[in-house]
């Protein structure tokens, strides 16, 4: 099973982006997402930045996603 986590944009360099979640870096291609700027939040899918969310949206996210690891 894949997941999509939220991570947010720290720089850009072409259609790459240098992203951030919970202290992993991750190198993330942004071809999908219009008008990405660092400190805008994305949904990462496969390396892929496939949807632009708000602050709020990806902190209930990051939220859920350790409620999850916590219980397993």
């Amino acid at each position: 099973m894949c997941l999509a986590m939220p991570m947010k944009i720290k720089t850009i360099d072409g259609k790459t982006a240098s992203c951030d979640a919970g202290g992993l870096t991750q190198s993330v291609r942004i071809d999908f997402i219009e008008d990405a700027l660092p400190g805008d939040y994305v949904m990462v899918h496969a390396g892929f930045a496939i949807e632009k969310m708000s602050e709020k949206e990806a902190k209930e996210n990051l939220e859920l996603l350790e409620e999850i690891q916590n219980a397993l």
